[in-house]
């Protein structure tokens, strides 16, 4: 247990309500046909996180000053400035969006409605305070792994469920290695593939490799961490998706919904069980997402983070805020959920590419710079977040 690294915590990082509900609507309305999206996210996670991984543990410095500090033109700073700062921050506020919808999900089948009469979601906002008082305190490891659990106790539940289905073996391995284009599955596609890559983890992943790793002798270490955590985190979205393709809904809107995944093994213990799932899963990644954007932030623009300092706090809580307000509207919390993966999808490749740069920075990385295998694999991957990206766009603009 000592050996265990902060993979475990990127991979319980994008196991949120964003996963569940973004592999229950794949599932359910596509079987088995979007796995292969699933299976191509756990191998770009694996190979940028590793990747993100090494220039921690070898730069000893945060990704967001790393990227900035490499660019001798003060115009090229400034544009990467505002490139990363724009990615993170964006993405992270329809993030924290979606996570807080997640766990108003869950309030909202244990406890009913709680909306007021100009449409506010009162949910949202005790989620949203008691996120506040967790960052303003500082004081979030006890709860954290209390959450944690109840999160591996939903995870398990798709796992138990997922066995007994006892899933056709032709129709889930044809799903997963034969890429198909279902009609309406673009979208769902980049969720699938914007509830594993996440950005922001990225960052965080190297903020927390440098303090567990401080020698380029444990890079190795480091990589197995995090390949047998994403692994781990892969195959529980795998259960998901395979659990809820006994669903046989066309959309999916609620909480009870989604139980209905897991209603072969847990009968009518199921609402519960994805209720509580779903809000510590919310309430968990609501904690997260503020801070890293906190120390993505601070590390691009020199400040300190400290945790109690104004500057950082400043960046978590505006985050929150908003957050907090766009969960809040009149908009149904699948959506937004299903909106904070795809935003992920967008910006991934802006992330991508300055990994790339980075890993091929010999003052950065020395000896420890990519090779030519791995930057074909790299520009690969940044292909393929592109196109995906820009015909998830095309596919928005045909909605408006």
């Amino acid at each position: 247990m000592k050996n265990i690294g902060p993979g475990s915590v990127i991979a319980a990082a994008f196991i949120g309500p964003g996963t569940v509900t973004m592999c229950t609507i794949a599932g359910s309305q596509f079987g088995f046909a979007l796995l292969w999206a699933l299976l191509l996210s756990i191998i770009i996670t694996i190979f940028l996180q590793t990747t993100a991984v090494k220039i921690g543990i070898i730069s000893q410095k945060s990704l967001s000053s790393t990227i900035v500090s490499q660019f001798n033109s003060k115009t090229i700073r400034m544009m990467s400035i505002v490139l990363i700062l724009s990615a993170i921050l964006i993405g992270n506020i329809a993030y924290e969006a979606g996570n807080i919808s997640g766990g108003v999900l869950g309030l909202e089948a244990m406890f009913g409605d709680l909306s007021f009469s100009n449409g506010f979601n009162g949910y949202s906002l005790i989620i949203g305070l008691i996120a506040f008082f967790i960052l303003l305190l500082g004081n979030n490891r006890l709860l954290e792994k209390i959450l944690m659990g109840l999160v591996l106790f939903m995870s398990l539940a798709f796992l138990l469920t997922a066995i007994k289905i006892g899933p056709d073996l032709k129709s889930f391995f044809t799903g997963l290695f034969v890429p198909t284009f279902p009609d309406n599955s673009i979208l769902i596609i980049m969720g699938l593939i914007g509830t594993t890559v996440v950005p922001y983890n990225l960052f965080l992943h190297v903020s927390l490799a440098k303090e567990k790793w401080t020698s380029s002798n444990q890079i190795k270490d480091a990589k197995m961490d995090t390949l047998i955590a994403v692994i781990v985190g892969g195959l529980i979205s795998m259960c998901i998706i395979i659990s809820s393709t006994s669903i046989g809904l066309d959309k999916i809107t609620s909480a009870i919904d989604l139980a209905k995944g897991v209603e072969p093994v847990f009968g009518v213990f199921s609402k519960q069980l994805i209720s509580f799932g779903l809000f510590a899963a919310g309430l968990t990644s609501a904690i997260t997402a503020p801070l890293a954007a906190a120390y993505v932030t601070c590390g691009c623009l020199n400040w300190t983070s400290d945790l109690k300092s104004i500057r950082f706090r400043m960046v978590w809580f505006l985050v929150l805020f908003i957050g907090v307000v766009c969960s809040s509207l009149s908009i149904s919390s699948i959506e937004i959920i299903k909106f904070a993966q795809v935003a992920n999808g967008i910006l991934l490749p802006t992330v991508t590419f300055f990994l790339i740069l980075i890993a091929n920075n010999k003052k950065v990385l020395g000896k420890h710079v990519s090779n030519w295998k791995n930057n074909l694999i790299s520009f690969f991957i940044l292909l393929i977040t592109l196109l995906l990206g820009v015909k998830s766009i095309i596919k928005v603009l045909e909605f408006i």
